[in-house]
């Protein structure tokens, strides 16, 4: 059986093709311009960190308190009802010590991340974010902290609106 030979029209193009003007090259700076919206939950949760406050949303149904905020509770299927006001404490569910930052380069000091569960949100819930003020061997499991948030001024809507999570001591 003889194999069929595929034709592609077109020429190869090597090292010598860029060296003889075969290949249009052009360089440019790209200025590029990105927009999304939030969402009405995010975009709520997001402005009210730019006041210093943490909010949720509840579900009725299954009583649970969603933050980051829901429209919708994933457990029961239905919409959220209401909007509800936390405090800015919580407890570390788990942690990691970083001695490498995002570009692979060695930190001088290590950077503590954590998961915290806001005090008054449903089991699990809360958000990855920087512990300070803390010694790595003092960090723990169920350890208490509270959020210390940028001055108002500097605020802008943003989870770095809260600098970091420190122990209550």
């Amino acid at each position: 059986m003889s194999e069929k030979v595929r034709y592609f029209p077109g020429k190869e193009l090597g090292p010598k093709s860029l060296e003889d003007g075969e290949v249009l090259i052009t360089h440019t700076v790209a200025d590029l311009k990105y927009s999304w919206a939030s969402g009405e939950a995010i975009g709520r949760f997001l402005s009210e960190l730019q006041n210093g406050r943490i909010i949720a949303r509840k579900c009725k149904n299954c009583e649970r308190i969603l933050v980051p905020p829901r429209m919708f509770c994933e457990d029961c299927f239905r919409d959220t009802d209401e909007w509800v006001y936390l405090k800015d404490t919580g407890s570390i569910n788990t942690y990691s010590i970083a001695h490498v930052g995002t570009d692979a380069h060695r930190l001088s000091e290590p950077l503590f991340v954590a998961v915290i569960s806001i005090d008054g949100a449903s089991e699990l819930m809360g958000f990855l974010h920087l512990l300070g003020e803390v010694a790595e061997k003092e960090i723990r499991v169920g350890m208490k902290v509270q959020a210390v948030w940028k001055p108002a001024s500097e605020r802008v809507g943003s989870i770095l609106d809260i600098k970091y999570f420190k122990p209550i001591k």
